[in-house]
């Protein structure tokens, strides 16, 4: 039974396209808190245990290119974002 060329050109494709897929799954994102007081800092996940007080909301990166001004402290990036900035001091999540 001969392979047509329609098939294997189709299955091809489709496994270009799901290597794609799956490639694009695995880059990382990182979003952005921002707290009431206006500071900023990049978070790799969206915690639940920032004090309410501080009113903390998330963005996308987008968010970010269209806010850089001088409305916002940018916070410096952290490698560990377990904790939140609060007045311009980093508190680690206990």
């Amino acid at each position: 039974m001969p392979i047509s060329r329609h098939l294997v050109r189709k299955t091809l494709l489709g496994l270009l396209a799901g290597g794609a897929l799956a490639a694009s799954a695995g880059a990382a994102s990182a979003d952005v808190a921002c707290n009431r007081y206006g500071e900023c800092w990049t978070v790799h996940q969206r915690y639940t245990t920032y004090p309410r007080h501080l009113g903390v909301r998330f963005y996308d990166d987008a968010w970010r290119q269209n806010h850089k001004s001088h409305r916002y402290h940018w916070r410096a990036d952290r490698d560990d974002d377990h904790g939140y900035y609060s007045r311009g001091r980093w508190t680690p999540f206990r």
